[in-house]
C-alpha cells in the first residue's frame, strides 16, 4: 500500500510539473520570438505625398490631415523604419507602450509634418487600436535600439532627418513641383534627390502618381542606397517596378473640416530640430 501511495504521489507531482510547463509555455514562446529578431541593418525614412493619398479622401475627421482647410504642400512623414539587408524587417520589438506625454513638446510639429492621412485608427502591436504615432512607435520605434533608446529620441530624430534632407525643397529647386496634369521623368526625380542626398532613394507610385518616397541611412545616419541585395524595402518594390517612366505630383482640394492643424510652427522648425539630436 505504501509503495502504491508513493507511486501515486509521484504521478501527481509529475502531472503538476507538466501542467506548470504548459502554463509557462506562452512566456517562453514569446521570449523566444522577441529574441529571434536580430539587430537591424539600416534605417528607412518613409515619406508620403499627400496629394496622391488625399485625392481618395471621401469623409473627414479631426485626426485626418487631408481634411485641413489648407492642403498639405509638402511631403509628410510616414515613419522611420528599421530594415535588414535581405529586404525583411523587425517589428514590435518590445512592450514599450506609446506615451503621448513623453513627446508633448513635439506635438505641434508632428501634427504639421507627421500627420495621419486617414480617419481609421492604427493597429497596435499587442492588441487594440491607437493613434498613428502610437503605431509607428510600437511597431518600428521599439526596434531602433540601441541606436535610438527612447520614444522622444525616436520622434525627434525622425524630424531632424526630415528637415535636414528636405525633399520638397530639393525637388522644387529643380523645377519639380506639385501640379495637376504635369508629369516628370522618373529618372530626373531620382537623379535630383541622389545629387543632393548622396544616395539613391526608393519611390512608390499609384496610378502614375508618386505616393511614397524612401530615404535610407546607415545606423550612423549617413545616407545609403535603398536597394542593396534586394528589390524591396519594407515590402515595397523598387522604383522602376512601381512607377512609370513619367510620374506626377498631384494637388488636391481638401474636404474641409476646419483648420485642425493646431500648429503655428514655421521656418524655425528646421533650425530647432537640427539641434535636437546629436549623432
Amino acid at each position: 500500500m505504501e509503495k502504491a501511495s508513493t507511486s501515486l504521489c509521484s504521478l501527481l507531482r509529475l502531472s503538476l510539473v507538466v501542467f506548470a510547463s504548459f502554463l509557462w509555455l506562452p512566456f517562453f514562446l514569446s521570449s523566444s520570438e522577441a529574441s529571434s529578431q536580430r539587430e537591424f541593418d539600416y534605417f528607412v525614412l518613409a515619406l508620403q505625398w499627400p496629394g496622391t493619398i488625399c485625392q481618395n479622401t471621401h469623409h473627414c475627421c479631426s485626426s485626418n490631415g487631408c481634411c485641413r482647410s489648407d492642403s498639405l504642400p509638402w511631403f509628410t512623414i510616414h515613419g522611420l523604419w528599421e530594415n535588414y539587408d535581405d529586404g525583411s524587417w523587425p517589428a514590435c520589438c518590445s512592450h514599450s507602450s506609446f506615451d503621448m506625454k513623453k513627446i508633448s513638446s513635439l506635438i505641434p510639429t508632428l501634427e504639421k509634418y507627421w500627420p495621419s492621412l486617414y480617419c481609421s485608427s492604427s493597429s497596435l502591436c499587442y492588441g487594440g487600436k491607437g493613434p498613428f504615432w502610437a503605431h509607428e512607435w510600437e511597431k518600428h520605434g521599439t526596434c531602433s535600439y540601441p541606436v535610438i533608446q527612447d520614444e522622444y529620441s525616436y520622434f525627434s530624430t525622425t524630424l531632424d532627418l526630415y528637415f535636414k534632407y528636405n525633399i520638397t525643397s530639393i525637388l522644387c529647386s529643380a523645377g519639380i513641383e506639385a501640379a495637376n496634369g504635369e508629369r516628370y521623368p522618373l529618372g530626373d526625380i531620382v537623379a535630383t534627390i541622389k545629387k543632393s542626398f548622396g544616395a539613391t532613394p526608393l519611390l512608390a507610385c499609384k496610378h502614375g502618381s508618386l505616393r511614397e518616397l524612401k530615404l535610407c541611412f546607415y545606423k550612423d545616419f549617413k545616407p545609403r542606397d535603398c536597394i542593396s541585395g534586394s528589390n524591396t524595402v519594407n515590402g515595397t518594390v523598387n522604383s522602376r517596378s512601381s512607377c512609370p517612366r513619367y510620374v506626377s505630383l498631384p494637388t488636391y482640394t481638401p474636404l474641409v473640416l476646419g483648420d485642425i492643424s493646431g500648429s503655428t510652427s514655421g521656418p524655425a522648425d528646421h533650425k530647432m530640430f537640427r539641434s535636437l539630436t546629436a549623432y
